[in-house]
């Protein structure tokens, strides 16, 4: 496993981090409990030290289960989660009043929320999991927080960005209020890298990549044949013509895998993400010890040819498949 820097936390996390999302057991069908928690030990044993997860992932399951993972390991892991949006909408609509979505006494009791779920006294990283530009102008929600961080509830915290919106940030990390931000990053989606990871760069601004594999897209195991249960929110992520969209774009990107000296696609895709030196860590979604063996694989220090990133830029796809 490779470590990077995590921005100006003073920690070293595992470039490969564990998304913990899928493990809450909500809006992901499939797996159990006992899955997700030896998938979480298998990935610790390889050497993976940075989990995400979240107060919404099941309500605090999510939680619930690193916090059993915490207890039952001896060496030092660092476990982001977030802060849910008090009128539960995602991702945040712009122009929303920062009090309707993140007033005080919120951050606060959620806060409290997943300390009591992971069994900790101090959150590695505490984020709000929406974000909107014009709350980078409210300061009210950094205060709470730095609130929180002067108290020792927490010891560090940022924002994890809207779905497709990577310079809604900028503001607020010009103002050095965050130490990380979370955004979307992939094959289809590279757009980060265009003004919010050089701005990060020059501001030690620690950057998590989530969905690199975009919800299971660019693993390249959907087939027109895929179906998924009811109540399994992937349902509407690939319905209607989505999932023909998504085929025809992976079909071509699978004839790069012999000359980027890559076995799958998904290994392709994290590949490049591991690429880009801003990011601190790249966190997939794991469920199980496969998925997790999988994964961590890909951190062994290969990195893809300047021509390969290249040719991937080409795959760039401005879509929004969350609404």
């Amino acid at each position: 496993m490779q470590y990077r820097s995590f921005g100006q936390t003073g920690c070293s996390v595992s470039e490969i981090g564990f998304g913990a999302w899928g493990i809450g057991g909500s809006l992901w069908k499939g797996g159990s409990d006992d899955e997700a928690l030896e998938a979480l030990h298998h990935a610790c044993d390889l050497g993976l030290n940075f989990i995400d997860t979240a107060l919404a992932y099941g309500q605090g399951h999510s939680e619930r289960i690193v916090g059993r993972l915490l207890k039952e390991r001896p060496e030092r892991i660092f476990v982001a989660t977030k802060v849910p949006p008090n009128n539960q909408e995602w991702p945040a609509r712009h122009g929303v009043s920062l009090q309707a979505v993140f007033p005080n006494d919120h951050i606060i009791s959620c806060t409290e929320r997943s300390l009591k779920n992971l069994g900790v006294e101090q959150i590695d990283l505490q984020q709000l999991h929406v974000w909107a530009k014009n709350w980078a102008d409210e300061p009210s929600w950094y205060e709470t927080l730095l609130k929180l961080k002067q108290e020792g509830k927490v010891a560090h915290f940022g924002i994890s960005i809207n779905d497709h919106d990577p310079d809604s940030a900028i503001a607020v990390v010009e103002r050095g209020w965050v130490d990380s931000v979370q955004v979307i990053y992939n094959i289809f989606d590279p757009t980060p890298s265009q003004r919010l990871f050089p701005l990060c760069q020059k501001k030690n601004i620690g950057v998590i990549a989530r969905c690199p594999l975009d919800e299971g897209s660019l693993t390249g195991a959907i087939t027109e044949e895929t179906q998924f249960e009811k109540g399994d929110w992937r349902r509407f992520y690939f319905s209607d013509e989505r999932k023909s969209e998504v085929i025809a774009r992976v079909e071509k990107l699978k004839g790069l895998l012999r000359e980027a000296g890559v076995a799958t696609l998904s290994e392709l895709s994290l590949r490049f993400c591991l690429s880009n030196k801003n990011i601190s860590t790249v966190i997939p979604g794991m469920r199980r010890v496969s998925h997790v063996e999988k994964n961590l694989a890909v951190s062994n220090g290969k990195q893809l040819s300047n021509e390969i990133l290249e040719n991937l830029a080409c795959h760039a796809w401005a879509r929004n498949f969350y609404h």
